[in-house]
């Protein structure tokens, strides 16, 4: 059994960055395999909607360059998928956007690849605005196919600057539930 995250902010051990550990030690802490990605601040290019990888059907985008083809690997070879985004201007962070169009519409294109699989949205945010970003990210898990993990809240930290979250005891209590709640949903998957 494996999880894999995708961390949408710039900040490789910023706020975004803190909560997902948070969930993938609870994750780890039940015996499943972990794995965090850096998405923010890497160059990754939107969709161009130009449909070959619905024409080749080879679970890739024929855009070069980017780190995405070997996203959506790991986004295979995994049972739990977890989405990070800081909140900007109430979204999330254009990497995550791109991340989203361009594994969504390969993953749908090829018989909805992440089908059944968990998938949980993790949002850092100043004040407001974090509500919009995490349905943003789940309405991907929804049209996905995919099953949503929830928590004892939303799934939301409050932090401005970097490692501000940790003090937002909610918040990482939360991040906690959520790791055990992903856990305890892929073994109920698995057997």
């Amino acid at each position: 059994m494996r999880v894999v995250a995708f961390n949408g902010s710039p900040r490789p051990e910023g706020n975004t960055s803190r909560m997902l550990d948070r969930v993938l030690s609870a994750i780890a802490a039940e015996g499943i395999d972990t794995e965090k990605v850096q998405l923010g601040g890497r160059l990754i290019r939107g969709c161009t909607a130009c449909g070959k990888c619905k024409q080749l059907k080879d679970s890739r985008c024929i855009l070069p360059g980017d780190l995405i083809n070997d996203c959506i690997q790991k986004m295979l070879n995994a049972d739990g998928i977890l989405l990070g985004s800081p909140t900007y201007f109430s979204d999330l962070t254009s990497e995550m956007k791109a991340f989203i169009d361009r594994t969504g519409y390969v993953c749908r294109a090829n018989g909805d690849l992440l089908r059944r699989k968990a998938g949980a949205a993790v949002v850092s945010m100043r004040r407001a605005g974090g509500i919009h970003t995490f349905n943003s990210i789940n309405h991907f898990f929804t049209v996905s196919q995919m099953m949503v993990v929830g928590s004892s809240y939303w799934n939301l930290g409050l932090g401005r600057d970097q490692g501000e979250v940790e003090q937002d005891t909610e918040g990482m209590e939360t991040m906690q539930t959520l790791g055990e709640n992903m856990a305890w949903l892929i073994k109920r998957i698995q057997s």
